[in-house]
């Protein structure tokens, strides 16, 4: 039998603070890969909060079948796509339409930001983050 809410309808999830991008973003800088995710059931999103660590790369790749949209949280750095390269900072938004090119350079400070995109089951969308050569 299904949940039903109030008025005898399917019930829903509600809104909720799922946690603060200050918080989850505060550490140290060379921390790298995946500080947060969403990750509730029957969702129709995927969020990721990403850090790459000073000089850090994610290297160039074409995107999943899925528009991605980027939020830069804290640091700077680059994407280079397949016509130009674009300056990050925080605050930046970039959209990554699917299938596109994409190389992503952290700075001196590093670099994490926020994407969402449409829910997918199958595995992750951006390659393993490389620790910079010294």
């Amino acid at each position: 039998m299904a949940d039903t809410g109030p008025d005898g309808g399917d019930r829903t999830d509600v809104p909720r603070v799922l946690g603060n991008s200050a918080d989850i973003t505060a550490g140290a800088p060379a921390t790298s890969g995946t500080l947060w995710k969403l990750d509730l059931p029957d969702r129709g999103l995927d969020s990721n909060i990403i850090a790459l660590p000073p000089h850090g790369t994610i290297g160039a790749h074409h995107g999943a079948d899925v528009d991605v949209l980027v939020h830069v949280l804290t640091g700077n750095g680059t994407v280079t796509t397949e016509q130009s390269t674009v300056d990050l900072h925080p605050g930046a938004l970039l959209w990554m339409p699917r299938r596109s090119r994409r190389e992503f350079q952290a700075g001196p400070e590093g670099l994490r930001y926020l994407t969402v995109h449409q829910h997918r089951e199958i595995g992750g969308l951006m390659p393993t983050v490389r620790q910079a050569v010294s």
